[in-house]
């Protein structure tokens, strides 16, 4: 059988607004972690910061001061086997919240896709293409 996950691609945080820069500032200031990739507009600005050996962390901007469902937005699996991973979820009852779908992240080539996992973690399956 063939390797379909390859790693822990990114952990995404979406802290408030109101804490997003302080956030970013804690990463990348205080732990040192760098940069390598921003996107998004003054309003809604978003970074992928190093983690090291190929994984990131991915800060999202919050569009409010309330975190319904806590800071942690999501886990997201490196995989160039997204289209199959879902099906295979999807066959196993798993509630898909976004079906494959190509992306542009900021000028690279992205594939996608979320479900929830068995305990409501939301879970992203991500082949960066390019």
């Amino acid at each position: 059988m063939s390797k379909l996950i390859q790693g822990v691609h990114h952990i995404a945080v979406k802290p408030t607004a109101e804490n997003y820069k302080r956030t970013v500032e804690f990463y990348t200031g205080l732990l040192g972690m760098e940069t390598v990739k921003s996107w998004g507009d003054p309003e809604r600005p978003c970074l992928m910061i190093s983690c090291g050996d190929n994984s990131c962390m991915e800060i999202l901007s919050g569009e409010s001061d309330q975190l319904p469902a806590g800071p942690l937005a999501h886990i997201a699996f490196a995989t160039d086997k997204v289209d199959e991973l879902i099906e295979k979820v999807r066959a196993e009852g798993y509630e898909i919240t976004d079906e494959p779908k190509d992306v542009d992240l900021g000028g690279t080539p992205i594939r996608i896709a979320f479900f929830y996992g068995p305990t409501h973690e939301h879970i992203e399956l991500f082949w960066m293409k390019g």
